[in-house]
């Protein structure tokens, strides 16, 4: 089957956006949300299927959209919503790798023009600074937002699985927990047809698989001395009105 071309980006009420999630538009804003919804939030690559695999009923709803975006139905119902964010650097690495594989995705030339568009937001669902620090503030007002990290996902998911259970307000068994730990391990996500998204048509399984590595300082392996200084300067220039903070090791 010849696929259509790769989509490009455009501005859209001033994020970067194609026009395979806009053309809905109308349904988006005006989707009904129930009060006991789970609105599962990231900007993309940064761990969505590993929470939602750490997750549990009633209704989940995964989405990429900046904060402003959201339809306020889910603020309207007070649904319960859990951020999960990634540290910049690893989130353009593993994004260019998913760019490159994902023929839905606008083209990425190579890693340093990426990372140079990574730098200027212009990504599909914008910019990872706005993201990130446009949740991290709502957090402050909606009550029923739980922000969690990638790293410290990684680094102890039992305990990130706890915070996860005590916000959703849900008791499972010791035995579930262990269950739940087993399912989330990325080399076994990675084996798991309902996680890998091997059967999707528009990804080049050939060019990179869609779950790559799950690392956190996999970024070391591709920034360049020069782009790394270069990055961490513009970082500082972004993040300095914010108390946001991540860790890139562990």
């Amino acid at each position: 089957m010849e696929l259509p071309p790769r989509p490009k980006l455009y501005d859209f009420h001033g994020v970067s956006m194609t026009n395979y999630f806009t053309d809905n538009w109308d349904n988006v804003q005006n989707f009904k949300a129930r009060p006991d919804d789970i609105l599962i939030a990231t900007y993309p690559k940064a761990g969505v299927v590993e929470l939602n695999k750490m997750s549990t009923s009633p209704r989940l709803i995964k989405t990429h959209l900046p904060v402003q975006f959201i339809p306020k139905s889910f603020w309207e119902q007070k649904c319960k919503i859990v951020y999960v964010a990634r540290n910049a650097k690893d989130n353009a690495v593993s994004y260019f790798h998913f760019d490159r594989m994902n023929m839905a995705q606008p083209e990425p030339g190579d890693w340093n023009s990426f990372l140079q568009r990574f730098k200027e937001g212009k990504m599909v669902f914008g910019s990872w600074y706005d993201h990130v620090i446009g949740w991290w503030e709502k957090k402050q007002s909606h009550s029923k937002l739980l922000y969690l990290f990638f790293e410290d996902m990684v680094e102890d998911t039992g305990r990130e699985l706890d915070r996860l259970c005590s916000f959703l307000e849900v008791s499972p068994s010791a035995e579930e927990k262990d269950n739940v730990r087993e399912r989330v391990q990325f080399d076994n996500m990675k084996k798991n047809n309902m996680t890998n998204y091997s059967t999707d048509t528009v990804m080049d399984f050939k060019i990179s698989p869609f779950m790559r590595k799950g690392k956190v300082g996999d970024w070391k392996n591709h920034f360049t001395v020069n782009q790394n200084e270069q990055f961490d300067e513009h970082y500082q220039k972004r993040m300095t009105e914010t108390d946001l903070k991540f860790r890139t090791t562990i």
